[in-house]
């Protein structure tokens, strides 16, 4: 009797979808009926497109149901949706108020008008090491290896060279403090503070891991929130920008890893299975025509091994 091998393949969508193709590999399969196809209940005979060796199932399973806030190209049939960020030339022109004289020249010429011309360079940063024993969170602040930490990022920053545009943080002490810090290396860079990049669980992870798991309000509450924050600020440069454009985020691991999955259309709930370090530097680029790269993930690279934390 030879060896058995199995092989179970499953394709679903951006955050759930069905299975689309269940296979098993099996040996040798031993002939029956001198070749037919063994009949099916109600006299109809099983399909023989597979090729030998290999074991079309029905799907068994499907993927977990997509939240309600993740959407997708209605009838897309590319794993990459192009307007992602809702800001493709086509989807912002009005199709129907084309003019009758000028026909296609007036639509080129609306097309171009509403076409991004720069890219944007997303440098989202983590808070630094923070003192966790803080009840509330105006008494969790940096602690002294944090406050390196935030300096050694801060120069690694500036020695990039790059003319960054500003920076935007979350409101809670751990970021802010570590703006403050970063900020010194970066003089005249204007800093913005927004309660939408707060830290908070975005959505229920796959796999599930048992030392944390939030209220399902809490997923409910923060992740709309942290959803708002990936659509407000991750997105291709306006039609109106002419130069390229740098721009920090300083915030949360939850937030930072989440807005990566989402940005490179990777299953959102994949987001716990990347690690950020304190003080941390993750670089995503934004092209004018809406193509997301990583250049970065996590990178620490820059500070002494003794200096590295995660929490």
């Amino acid at each position: 009797m030879s060896a058995r091998r199995a092989l179970a393949l499953a394709a679903c969508g951006l955050a759930g979808g069905s299975v689309l193709l269940s296979a098993v590999v099996v040996g040798k399969q031993p002939a029956r009926g001198g070749g037919d196809s063994e009949p099916r209940p109600g006299g109809s005979s099983a399909p023989s497109a597979a090729p030998p060796g290999l074991l079309l199932l029905p799907p068994t399973a499907s993927c977990p149901p997509a939240a309600g806030w993740i959407e997708r190209a209605a009838g897309s049939g590319s794993y990459w949706d192009s307007n992602w960020d809702r800001r493709e030339p086509l989807a912002l022109v009005n199709l129907k108020k084309k003019n009758e004289e000028t026909g296609e020249e007036e639509l080129a010429s609306r097309l171009d008008h509403c076409k991004a011309k720069a890219t944007r360079h997303i440098f989202l940063i983590r808070h630094s090491q923070y003192h966790l024993d803080g009840r509330a969170d105006k008494d969790r602040t940096l602690t002294p290896l944090g406050r390196e930490q935030a300096e050694l990022t801060g120069r690694r920053l500036a020695s990039l060279g790059l003319k960054f545009d500003q920076i935007i943080h979350s409101s809670m002490t751990r970021a802010t403090e570590t703006t403050e810090i970063i900020s010194k290396h970066l003089p005249g860079v204007k800093k913005i503070s927004t309660d939408l990049l707060r830290e908070g669980a975005p959505i229920e992870p796959d796999p599930p891991v048992s030392h944390w798991k939030p209220e399902a309000v809490q997923y409910y509450e923060d992740g709309a929130r942290i959803e708002a924050a990936f659509r407000n600020f991750i997105h291709r440069a306006d039609a109106k920008q002419e130069e390229d454009s740098y721009e920090i985020f300083v915030c949360h691991a939850n937030v930072i890893r989440y807005i990566v999955c989402r940005a490179l259309q990777f299953p959102p709930e994949g987001w716990l299975r990347l690690s950020l370090n304190n003080g941390s530097i993750t670089h995503l680029v934004i092209r004018p025509n809406g193509r997301v790269a990583l250049r970065a993930l996590g990178d620490t690279g820059f500070m002494p091994p003794d200096k590295i934390t995660r929490t």
